[in-house]
């Protein structure tokens, strides 16, 4: 079994997810309400949809970003650190361009989304290898 990394560099990492995994994820809930709250009379079935969906991805990686805290804390590595930057760029690209999409109509933003899509898969698939090595 691989030796962790020195204490001061796991707190570090382990602690930035974890605060960004978090923000994220009270963003995802503000976000969530808004939607249900705000949106869903103004938005056609299909947008208010896509606005969930969005949302949905939003929380689920934002929570993802908790569990890259405590593989950093546990294992920490290269690939953990590579899936916390991928989760991070899939809610930008994936759930931002929904939001978007959604909001604006805008059809173009959709073309987007497949890139948020392939980021959380990849950030998933760095996790997975990093446990797998440690």
């Amino acid at each position: 079994m691989r030796q962790p990394p020195p204490a001061a560099t796991l707190f570090v990492m382990d602690r930035t997810w974890i605060v960004i995994g978090a923000l994220l994820a009270a963003a995802a809930v503000a976000a969530g309400a808004f939607g249900a709250h705000g949106l869903k009379e103004r938005l056609s079935a299909d947008d208010f949809d896509t606005y969930q969906t969005a949302a949905r991805y939003h929380m689920f990686h934002a929570l993802g970003l908790l569990f890259v805290g405590y593989a950093a804390q546990r294992f920490g590595g290269s690939l953990v650190t590579a899936s916390g930057w991928l989760f991070v760029a899939g809610i930008t690209a994936f759930s931002g361009a929904l939001y978007l999409l959604a909001l604006s109509g805008v059809k173009v933003l959709g073309a987007v989304a497949p890139i948020g899509g392939a980021a959380f898969i990849a950030g998933w698939i760095c996790l997975a290898v990093a446990a797998w090595r440690a």
